[in-house]
């Protein structure tokens, strides 16, 4: 592990502590985020300071997983929430498109973590709510709004990231304690055969980040840590975080070089002051820039 580069502590910042705050992206120059199970889409307000609440941009009425933001829509978001995929407009309005998972099996499933792809595509990992084993699976929305499901058998997914040419996919399946890495077909999204890229001794893998090296850095859940990886699955650095339950991360700012770090109180029998924070600290390598969904009806 490497050792020479020295990373402080990162501290708090807004005054909000989410009861599972997961999903934080840096788009046009502010980050998003969500409280999965209140449902709120989240953003810091303008401006420099950092004591105050985060501004709730929407609430839906369901769990809300994850967005991406929608090209051509500007402040509008494709999002995994529920048992499938929504429309978050401008305005806060929200419009159901795809229920995979509504009645699919004897378990109650809700969507997880999400991302869009650097080819316009959006997506998105389901689980259950009592994490049952392999009730969990992987959707992918095309441009055209065609839903497929593109892996089974997942406990809880979370990612999927990207590497920088888009031909990587990551994704954790954070009970299993193992990131595992798939090739991509740029033109039609399928995926070949998989192979373990990690696997922690303790501590689940949840959120990811992708850097502009392809180092791949994870919120670590139960450890109060944020490990980077380099590309060839080797542990480079770990960041020590003053909340039990690190959970969503994104490299953004100015210059791509804050890492910004949610956390949860969900599950904690005594949170502390700061478990349920979002955290920023500065890295040195600059983290890849958020991609948005493509849709083809816009």
């Amino acid at each position: 592990m490497n050792q020479s580069v020295h990373i402080p502590q990162p501290a708090p910042c807004w005054s909000d502590r989410l009861e599972l705050g997961e999903g934080i992206r840096w788009v046009d120059g502010s980050i998003v985020l969500v409280d999965i199970l209140t449902g709120r889409l989240l953003s810091a307000p303008e401006g420099d300071d950092r004591t105050g609440p985060l501004e709730v941009l929407a609430e839906l009425p369901v769990p809300l997983g994850a967005v991406a933001p929608v090209e051509g829509r500007p402040g509008s978001w494709i999002a995994a929430a529920g048992t499938g995929f929504w429309v978050i407009g401008a305005d806060g309005t929200t419009e159901q498109l795809a229920r995979p998972e509504e009645g699919c099996t004897k378990v109650s499933i809700r969507m997880n973590d999400a991302a869009a792809d650097p080819f316009g595509r959006f997506w998105a990992g389901s689980m259950s709510y009592d994490e049952v084993e392999g009730a969990g699976a992987l959707y992918r929305m095309d441009r055209d709004g065609t839903v497929t499901k593109v892996l089974e058998g997942i406990t809880v997914p979370n990612g999927p990231v990207f590497g920088p040419d888009g031909t990587t996919m990551f994704l954790a399946d954070s009970v299993c304690g193992v990131v595992r890495k798939y090739p991509v077909v740029p033109d039609t999204g399928e995926l070949g055969e998989r192979s373990v890229f990690t696997t922690l001794d303790s501590g689940s893998p949840d959120g990811m980040a992708v850097d502009t090296e392809g180092g791949l850095w994870t919120a670590v859940w139960g450890t109060g840590r944020v490990h980077r990886y380099l590309p060839d699955g080797t542990l480079d650095r770990v960041v020590r975080v003053p909340a039990e339950q690190p959970a969503g991360i994104c490299l953004g700012g100015a210059d791509g070089r804050t890492l910004y770090i949610t956390s949860a109180r969900v599950g904690l029998s005594a949170p502390g002051p700061l478990d349920g924070a979002v955290f920023e600290v500065r890295v040195d390598v600059p983290g890849l820039p958020t991609a948005p969904y493509r849709p083809e009806w816009v």
